[in-house]
């Protein structure tokens, strides 16, 4: 075996968590179940390690069965990369049949036709997602197998989620082939990005719960008796207000959990509005400004701001419509026709 992929293959079980290398192995098929009751899993991951490159030794693994382990990996915790996604076009309505055999062929002529020195290996899984990991090489280098692109495809739509390499240059390349594999014209970035695969795919597939106008608001049953002192008239306007937040959430939000998405980018570029007397600005150029909100988990959140009395509701549109518009890149621009002058102080 050789001495890159034994490395390769080291590397990929010390990312494994310890108690889930066995169940990753056992996945992975390319040691049998024999070889795997000779590796002690409860010593240091270190060794675990060099045991179970001493067994792929024994099988003599090559970079084939290398890139499999780290397919399942990622498969496993997509989360740890961060992924884009693309949605492809045609002219026509037709369904086409899919044929995987026939879509492996062309995608792996068409690169290699661009690129000898590249590594392509597929995965397919039960929800007919096809999962792509290609590892990129030059001319005179060979592929680097740590510094891959992956790309998600289910067939039966036409959603790619892609998340590519440190080597970007190569994104035009990949985008061609998908296109000419999966008989499309044309391919787009939607602008919408996050560590989280799945949520992207509920939002794309639309998958997450909004039950728009199903919301009938219902008194707070009231738990104590207010004291004297309390004047009722507040108790009855907070509890109106409350439910008023509740509902407005609601209609905005849904009833069920939000796709996780961990950050929203504004880029605005929209003119300096003053009064044009003043002539603050001696050029009429764009006001730009970059605003960005992080979160581990942005949308629940902004879900949250409203009833925590941090923000009046409803919330803006730009901030909660993320999910309705399937994107969290925006470009807040001038309407057309626009004239600098126009604007006066209120």
């Amino acid at each position: 075996m050789d001495e890159t992929v034994a490395e390769y293959i080291r590397r990929t079980v010390l990312k494994i968590p310890r108690d889930e290398i066995k169940m990753m192995l056992q996945k992975w098929g390319f040691l049998s179940e024999a070889q795997l009751e000779t590796v002690n899993f409860h010593q240091i991951k270190d060794n675990i390690s060099q045991d179970v490159v001493q067994l792929c030794e024994e099988n003599s693994a090559d970079i084939k069965q290398a890139a499999v382990l780290d397919i399942i990996y990622n498969n496993i915790y997509p989360n740890k990369r961060i992924w884009s996604v693309y949605q492809m076009n045609k002219t026509g309505e037709e369904t086409e049949f899919f044929d995987l055999t026939d879509f492996k062929k062309k995608f792996k002529r068409l690169l290699r036709s661009a690129l000898k020195n590249v590594t392509i290996n597929f995965r397919e899984y039960e929800d007919n997602a096809i999962w792509i990991r290609i590892a990129w090489g030059t001319p005179y280098t060979k592929p680097n197998q740590y510094k891959t692109s992956y790309v998600v495809y289910h067939s039966q739509t036409p959603y790619v989620f892609i998340s590519a390499s440190v080597l970007r240059s190569n994104l035009p390349l990949l985008c061609q082939a998908l296109v000419v594999a999966s008989n499309y014209q044309d391919i787009r970035e939607m602008e919408l990005r996050s560590h989280s695969l799945n949520s992207l795919k509920d939002i794309v597939f639309k998958r997450y719960s909004q039950n728009f106008q199903t919301y009938c608001p219902r008194p707070l049953t009231e738990r104590n008796v207010a004291p004297e002192t309390v004047d009722l008239r507040i108790i009855q306007e907070n509890r109106n207000e409350k439910e008023r937040i509740q509902r407005l959430n609601r209609e905005v939000f849904g009833d069920g959990p939000q796709p996780k998405i961990e950050f929203a980018q504004y880029k605005l570029e929209t003119m300096f509005k003053s009064d044009p007397k003043m002539d603050v600005l001696d050029k009429k150029e764009p006001f730009r400004c970059l605003v960005k909100f992080s979160s581990p988990h942005l949308l629940e959140s902004l879900k949250s701001l409203a009833p925590a009395g941090m923000a009046d509701a409803p919330l803006s549109p730009l901030l909660t419509c993320i999910p309705q518009k399937a994107r969290n890149y925006f470009k807040i621009r001038e309407k057309k026709g626009f004239l600098p002058g126009s604007f006066v102080s209120p």
